[in-house]
């Protein structure tokens, strides 16, 4: 093993232990805790329970028959529909919960436009309600990746057999998905977990929820030690993730399944209220917010602001990324140490907003600094950064770099000649996704920015706080146009396999 290989395992190991680090301090401050919590912890680990479960279930009930009408029928403009469904991960869940909040309930947006009244959407229905809208892509997209690998001859044979096609469905195409199914639904329910904006709007009080009252009431004990119990539910998703994995079986052909006019019509009608309910509702309030309100109260330096440090934190994650992506295809060390790197993304923005406070109260300097939020940054989201280097890498054909070395170029020389070029995609897919991820990080900004550091995602906050809604349109809508662009990203190869399909 060369020294410069050693180099970068001793490099990727100590990027590995920065982001371990902040979970570390919050288990070593929580578990030595002396605070009781007493029976209201009960009721908020049972809220969460409930409504993750909910949201859970709720979720897949909906994405799973979305994933088939998309994947296997003739719906007109299949390929549109699918795009369009997938489009409310562009929709950050504290935007949904805002825009319900300020539209139901007496005086709001709904009963001010039609005279109608409307009960209020909140506490555990109603965020059940406006996780489900916005967490049912992952099942959505996680479920037609599964039946798209899937061949048609054993569905046709089933119904050549005389099975209803709504049995073969059920009998013979979800047990060959169900991997796939699951792995969308953790993914929910991991969301779920992890998500504070909403239940906080909402007015429910789940583990994020306490944690950040707790945080505000210098209650540091209570809130590491909440931030613990929640740890423990994530932990128990994230291995049930990692169980669960997927299955691939040996693409062939595709079935079809022919909807007829009015089946077409009526999944058309089902397609057009979802849509409305989870894009239309917060569109439409906030474009109703611009056109009362204008813009003259938005202040740019918010944008500008929101811009910097995200900028700052996604060149910081790329840079940090290069070690640990190389070294994850160099054998099983660097992956184990790639692992590690995973952690801080499993990990709740409010839990590791509170853990990296701790940090920043023993260390001054670090305190309410914009190198301690970038930092929390990083360690939330270099997974992203990781993950999208990483591949390209791995397709780097190594035959290159020895034909570069062998003409007298020096290591350095062959990584900016050779494969700087051939990864360049790779990087700044990854400074792209991190850039947007760091855009609408609302609960470790509110725990970690500087006093009077107010970013777009802050501002909504404080928009909602004073009730002031009217101000909360433009920058909800920008952040929209920031997350549409990710979610664009991240459905580049799912359009393009759909346009292949056509």
């Amino acid at each position: 093993m060369s020294y410069r290989l050693v180099l970068l395992y001793g490099l990727s190991a100590l990027i590995a232990a920065a982001v371990l680090l902040p979970v570390g301090v919050l288990l070593a401050l929580g578990l030595g805790s002396e605070v009781a919590l007493g029976a209201q912890a009960l009721e908020i680990a049972l809220n969460t329970l409930l409504l993750t479960v909910l949201t859970t279930t709720a979720a897949t009930l909906i994405g799973a028959p979305l994933a088939l009408l998309t994947t296997y029928t003739d719906l007109p403009r299949r390929p549109l529909w699918t795009g369009l469904l997938a489009a409310p991960l562009a929709v950050p869940s504290y935007l949904g919960a805002f825009a319900y909040f300020a539209a139901t309930g007496p005086g709001g947006e709904i009963q001010g436009l039609t005279g109608l009244p409307v009960p209020s959407v909140d506490g555990l229905a109603g965020a059940t309600l406006v996780l489900t809208l916005y967490t049912y892509p992952f099942v959505l997209l996680s479920t037609r990746a599964g039946l798209r690998n899937l061949d048609a001859s054993t569905l046709d044979a089933a119904r050549t057999l005389g099975m209803p096609l709504g049995t073969a469905l059920l009998r013979v195409v979800l047990p060959r998905v169900k991997n796939s199914l699951a792995a969308g639904a953790l993914l929910v329910a991991l969301y779920t977990l992890s998500d504070f904006g909403t239940p906080a709007i909402m007015r429910l009080d789940t583990f994020t929820r306490a944690i950040f009252v707790e945080y505000n009431a210098f209650g540091l004990d209570r809130a590491a030690l909440l931030s613990v119990g929640l740890l423990g539910l994530v932990a128990v998703v994230l291995l049930l993730e990692w169980v669960v994995g997927s299955t691939r079986e040996r693409p062939g052909r595709t079935p079809r399944l022919h909807l007829g006019r009015g089946g077409a019509a009526a999944a058309l009608l089902a397609v057009g209220l979802l849509l409305l309910a989870s894009l239309g509702m917060p569109l439409g309030v906030f474009t109703l917010g611009v056109l009362r309100e204008g813009t003259g109260g938005f202040d740019p330096a918010m944008l500008l602001r929101s811009a910097s440090v995200s900028g700052l934190a996604a060149a910081a994650a790329v840079l940090l990324a290069l070690p640990v992506a190389y070294t994850a295809t160099r054998g099983r060390l660097g992956r184990l140490l790639e692992r590690g790197t995973y952690v801080g993304f499993g990990v709740p923005g409010i839990v590791l907003g509170t853990a990296l406070v701790l940090v920043g109260l023993r260390l001054d300097f670090l305190y309410q600094s914009i190198a301690l939020l970038a930092f929390g940054y990083v360690v939330r989201f270099l997974p992203l950064a990781v993950g999208n280097i990483r591949a390209p890498l791995e397709r780097t054909e190594q035959g290159l770099v020895s034909a570069a070395r062998s003409l007298g170029a020096s290591p350095g020389e062959a990584f900016r000649r050779v494969t700087l070029p051939l990864i360049l995609p790779g990087l700044l897919a990854a400074g792209a996704l991190v850039f947007l991820e760091v855009m609408r990080e609302l609960p470790a900004t509110l725990l970690l920015r500087p006093s009077g550091f107010e970013t777009l995602a802050t501002h909504l906050w404080a928009v909602y706080e004073a009730g002031y809604f009217g101000r909360a349109a433009v920058p909800a809508l920008l952040l929209v146009g920031v997350s549409g662009v990710a979610v664009a990203l991240m459905l580049r190869r799912e359009r393009s396999h759909d346009d292949a399909l056509i």
